[in-house]
């Protein structure tokens, strides 16, 4: 009997669930649960709607209003980037977002006085990434960056 065979993708998607931001990212989701209902799903399966793969994206028209599964996925994740951030530096950082019925906004996270992280919104109409291994990445790069920012400046951070 042979042994199953691990591809590539697999192993890059367990590798993807086991990064910090992601923990956070799935119990946050998680705790959103309130009737049991995600209770047997795995955490790659909770997370598939942040997938979209380029063929998904090509199906989606490039202008159009966001839908809220689509603005409840939007702040769950940038919501999960400040917890990371808080977990990481022990400061709270506030996301803060403001989205257009176009698509169109940024998000901002404060740290005490100090704007650790700005970001511009657009096609959020669209929004998602193309693997469990770009969310990581793209979740892990923003809590590094905003980690960054608090570290360059700790007077303004603690204020």
């Amino acid at each position: 009997m042979s042994d199953a065979v691990v591809t590539p993708a697999v192993a890059e998607d367990e590798a993807a669930l086991a990064t910090p931001f992601v923990k956070c990212l799935v119990r946050l989701v998680r705790a959103h649960d309130s009737h049991g209902s995600w209770e047997g799903k795995s955490d790659a399966e909770l997370l598939g709607d942040f997938i979209i793969t380029r063929e998904q994206r090509r199906a989606i028209p490039i202008i159009g209003d966001p839908d809220p599964d689509v603005l409840w996925r939007l702040e769950i994740f940038y919501t999960a980037v400040g917890l990371a951030i808080e977990e990481r530096c022990g400061l709270m950082a506030s996301p803060m977002m403001e989205v257009s019925h176009e698509g169109f906004g940024r998000v901002l996270f404060t740290a005490g006085r100090l704007v650790a992280l700005s970001k511009t919104l657009r096609d959020v109409h669209r929004f998602g990434f193309e693997t469990l291994r770009k969310l990581a990445q793209a979740g892990t790069k923003m809590v590094g960056d905003a980690i960054a920012a608090i570290e360059a400046h700790p007077e303004v951070a603690r204020a």
